[in-house]
């Protein structure tokens, strides 16, 4: 063993830092290898990922969820692939529905799409409430449509049931790929004008939604308001629409600032 688990000055400092990050730093040696339980908590980690990967979206329990937090009864929309395996080697198929007769178009502004993609654990634990945030923060006069559940589902399946909803922009809130630090990060992708065939530059990204270590809920909520009121003035999303949430926040502070005095 070296100095770093003999609980040294050296060894402390990596504590500390610890408490900061989930990332795996400072593990120290056992000969030329991991110490055992630093070994140990890489495997559990992994085995977490994996499991998240292959986990069935319970959506029952999820309806019931958004039932509970007065977001509507979903509609419910599956992809083409048959099960998670197939989900996993083919996900063309993940892109696409295998029906959206069910969904009638609303002409809503805003339409909200709850996707299992590769961690219904991420789903189930945040979801609803980031879905939840995202309404309250959305201007009064925005509509927003029925929201849906689709299951085996990639991103750009959002598209095709933003266009049979036919809104102005969908916001797909969607499990994303585990890591060996966490895995349950949800990821909110916006897209303005939502039809088949969008490419992934015509949408904008808000991830690493996992509270309390992620980002939080109204934080996430604010970036994605403030992409949707950018996509309805410039009349697309994309790579050209860019974040102002933290800018409008500090000019709005500095304005109550000058205005107390």
């Amino acid at each position: 063993m070296n100095a770093l688990d003999h609980g040294s000055s050296e060894g402390d400092l990596w504590t500390t830092l610890r408490t900061s990050t989930r990332a795996r730093i400072g593990l120290g040696r056992a000969g030329d290898a991991l110490p055992t339980s630093r070994l140990l908590e890489f495997r559990a980690a992994h085995a977490a990922a994996r499991d998240a990967v292959h986990r069935e979206l319970d959506v029952a329990a999820l309806t019931q969820q958004m039932e509970h937090a007065n977001l509507g009864s979903p509609l419910i929309v599956q992809s083409r692939a048959c099960d998670r395996g197939e989900y996993l080697r083919r996900p063309d198929l993940g892109r696409l529905p295998t029906g959206l007769a069910h969904l009638l178009a609303s002409a809503s502004d805003i339409g909200i799409v709850l996707a299992d993609g590769l961690s219904a654990h991420a789903l189930e634990e945040h979801g609803v409430p980031a879905a939840r945030a995202i309404v309250d923060a959305l201007p009064r006069h925005l509509s927003v449509a029925q929201p849906v559940i689709a299951t085996s589902a990639r991103v750009a399946l959002g598209d095709h049931i933003g266009a049979a909803l036919d809104v102005q922009t969908v916001v797909v809130l969607i499990g994303e790929r585990p890591g060996l630090s966490f895995a349950d990060s949800l990821g909110l992708y916006v897209t303005h004008h939502p039809r088949p065939g969008r490419s992934d530059s015509e949408r904008n990204c808000v991830s690493n939604v996992h509270p309390p270590d992620g980002l939080g809920y109204a934080q996430a909520a604010r970036v994605v308001t403030s992409l949707v009121d950018g996509a309805r003035r410039l009349g697309r999303s994309g790579v050209e629409l860019k974040d102002t949430s933290e800018r409008v926040a500090v000019e709005g502070a500095d304005t109550g600032r000058g205005s107390g005095g």
